[in-house]
């Protein structure tokens, strides 16, 4: 311990000899030891900010990847002549939160709009750049040579079945994945085009995206090349429309956070109207055309708006279906209920008299939004509604994911809290 003080105090403290500081008489010693501990928390900031990028940030491996199988014949893609030939779909800004699921902001058409690449486990941070790992033996291994078309449709249609449960809907949704696999629209499924859409429908997000796609409240799916797909730019990808910088955020007490987010959040009355959109989102993936949904991870950060504050979900990947969940569920061993989670939040109850999850949500979607959306619309409400809010908030929150509770409760709560916002910014420039 005394080695180490002796190396703290040369480090804070050797640069200022005592000739320094009689030439600056004016400055104290803690003032100095504060800016040497700020120059060493900045210098630590940077380098966490580079180290991350470095290991999250690939881009150009993912861009490699899908080029070379492109050039092979492997995958096709309404998208891969613009990245590969004309380089007209460019990435850009890194947004990845994993190395193995890249996302960039980039620009393509003279629009800016958000790529979305995964990249396997099996490239590894200390494998040779350079080098080309064979995802088609793995990825893109279905449908092989000689598969009819009508047999596609039948892997197809099982495959829905399987993640979405039997619905009388799913023969469109087939019809709807053929014609965007048909990218050069002669009335044919090449192989290259169908091992493509096939490794896309196993991506959770994509998926989703194209079960939600008749909804206005998630982002449009304008292209794809291989298992890469963009879509649309969300201008504001948190629901306060700013997010603190990630290598900051341990820094930072909850109660800072919050001051700023409510610093950079609309006015409340825009807030609100976000809000209904939220609520509505909620309605549309309860009972949808292609069966539940179940967002997984109840954050801010993965919800956002565009600019005339329609509310958008930002990140479809942290909301799963209810066959996805059941699946987790079925057989699985538990002692209480957190042993039943799926996602980050996605709780079931345990059946501690048969040790095994049962298929019941502790919260459902609504009672977890709601629980989002009390700081956000409490902060700077109208006085004469504030009362009131608080009020159906907290009825919303105590919410059970019973089945016996789902239907008519579900949809009473929900819409009484749509009303009573509705109500407040209807008729006015906000709506």
């Amino acid at each position: 311990m005394r080695r180490l003080r002796r190396l703290v105090h040369l480090v804070l403290f050797c640069p200022l000899s005592k000739g320094l500081q009689s030439r600056l008489p004016g400055i104290k010693v803690k003032y100095l030891f504060l800016a040497w501990l700020g120059i060493f928390v900045g210098s630590w900031v940077v380098y966490m900010h580079y180290s991350s990028y470095s290991e999250l940030c690939r881009g150009h491996v993912c861009q490699m990847i899908i080029c070379d199988q492109y050039k092979k014949g492997i995958i096709s893609g309404s998208t891969c002549k613009d990245l590969c030939e004309e380089h007209t779909l460019v990435f850009q800004q890194c947004l990845s939160s994993s190395p193995t699921q890249q996302v960039y902001r980039g620009r393509w058409m003279e629009k800016e709009v958000i790529i979305k690449c995964g990249i396997e486990d099996a490239l590894k941070a200390d494998s040779k750049p350079d080098s080309v790992p064979r995802r088609d033996l793995v990825l893109f291994d279905k449908p092989t040579r000689g598969t009819s078309m009508d047999e596609f449709r039948e892997m197809l249609l099982n495959f829905l079945k399987a993640n979405l449960g039997d619905q009388t809907s799913l023969a469109a949704l087939v019809n709807q994945i053929i014609t965007m696999a048909d990218v050069n629209r002669d009335g044919k499924v090449s192989l290259a085009e169908a091992k493509s859409i096939w490794a896309l429908l196993h991506l959770n997000e994509f998926l989703l995206m194209l079960s939600l796609h008749e909804k206005e409240h998630t982002s449009k799916l304008l292209g794809h090349c291989g298992d890469l797909y963009v879509t649309e730019k969300i201008p504001h990808n948190s629901l306060y429309g700013t997010n603190v910088p990630h290598f900051f955020q341990p820094l930072l007490p909850s109660a800072i956070h919050r001051i700023i987010h409510q610093w950079f959040a609309p006015a409340w009355p825009r807030r609100a109207k976000i809000a209904i959109g939220l609520l509505e989102f909620v309605e549309e993936i309860f009972h949808g055309t292609y069966g539940n949904f179940y967002i997984c991870e109840t954050s801010f950060k993965n919800v956002g708006y565009n600019d005339k504050y329609d509310f958008k979900m930002v990140n479809l990947r942290k909301v799963a279906t209810e066959m996805t969940i059941r699946g987790f569920l079925k057989g699985r061993h538990c002692e209480q209920n957190v042993d039943c989670t799926y996602g980050k939040d996605c709780m079931a109850t345990c059946d501690k008299l048969m040790k095994q999850c049962k298929g019941d949500m502790v919260q459902p979607n609504l009672a977890k939004v709601c629980g989002l959306l009390q700081d956000y619309l409490l902060y700077g409400a109208p006085s004469d509604l504030k009362e009131e809010l608080q009020k159906q908030l907290r009825t919303c929150m105590t919410l059970s994911g019973l089945a016996s509770q789902m239907e008519v409760h579900h949809s009473l709560v929900l819409n009484n809290l749509k009303t009573l916002l509705w109500k407040k910014i209807s008729n006015t420039k906000y709506s």
